[in-house]
C-alpha cells in the first residue's frame, strides 16, 4: 500500500498569502483524506498537484475556526464539481460533537444544496480535555431540527479499554482518535498500517544455498 502526505497549510490562527491554515492531505490508493480544513483550504487545493474532487473521507481535529472555518465552502465547491448520483457513497467526516450541527446551520442559512451524500461522525469528549470552565455541552444541539436524511452518521464513544476511539479499519489499515488536552476539546488521528504477509522466494533461497 503507497501513502503520501501532502501539507496545504501550517499556518496558526489564519492564512497568510505565502502560508495556509491547518490543512492536511494523506493520499491512499486513489483517495484523499482531508486532516484539518482552515480558511483558504480549497485555494490550497487548487495550487496543489492533488484534487479536491477526490476527498473521500475528512477528520477534524478541534473546532478552533483555524481548523475547519474552510470546511463550509469546500464542500459547496465540491457539489458545484458534482452531479447527483444516488450511488454515489457518502463523504464521511470526522470530528467533536456540534460539528454535524455547524455544517448543517452553514448550509441551512446560505441556502445551500449539496449534490453528494455525505455523514458527519461526531466524538464524544470527555471532560478532561480541556479546562473545565471551557467545556461545553453540545448534545443538545442534535435535536430534530437537523434531520437525519441530510447528514447521517454514528455519535462515537471512548473506548476504556483501548482508550481511543475507532473511526476506520479496512484490510490494510486502522484509523483511530486519540483524546488531546487543548482548550477545547480535540484530537489527535492515528493511521496503522496492519502487518503484512512477507513472500518468501523459495527458489532464491535454494539457488543461494
Amino acid at each position: 500500500m503507497s501513502m503520501d502526505i501532502t501539507f496545504l497549510g501550517t499556518g496558526s490562527a489564519y492564512p497568510s498569502p505565502t502560508r495556509g491554515a491547518s490543512a492536511l492531505v494523506l493520499r491512499r490508493e486513489g483517495e484523499c483524506w482531508l486532516f484539518d480544513c482552515g480558511e483558504g483550504t480549497q485555494t490550497q487545493f487548487m495550487k496543489s498537484h492533488l484534487k479536491a474532487g477526490r476527498v473521500t473521507k475528512i477528520f477534524i481535529t478541534h473546532l478552533h475556526g483555524d481548523h475547519f472555518f474552510g470546511l463550509p465552502g469546500l464542500l459547496c465547491t465540491l457539489s458545484l464539481q458534482s452531479s447527483p448520483d444516488p450511488n454515489k457513497p457518502p463523504v464521511d467526516i470526522y470530528g467533536p460533537l456540534g460539528l454535524r450541527n455547524f455544517i448543517w446551520r452553514s448550509m441551512e442559512l446560505s441556502h445551500s444544496q449539496l449534490l453528494f451524500p455525505y455523514a458527519v461522525h461526531e466524538l464524544v469528549p470527555t471532560r478532561d480535555q480541556c479546562p473545565a470552565e471551557e467545556f461545553k455541552e453540545f448534545s443538545c444541539l442534535d435535536g430534530d431540527e437537523v434531520s437525519p436524511q441530510v447528514a447521517q452518521g454514528r455519535i462515537l464513544q471512548l473506548d476504556p479499554v483501548e482508550n481511543s476511539y475507532l473511526l476506520v479499519e479496512d484490510e490494510q489499515l486502522v484509523l483511530k482518535a486519540f483524546r488531546l488536552f487543548h482548550r477545547i476539546p480535540s484530537f489527535g488521528f492515528m493511521v496503522e498500517e496492519k502487518p503484512r504477509t512477507g513472500k518468501l522466494n523459495v527458489q532464491k533461497l535454494k539457488d543461494l544455498g
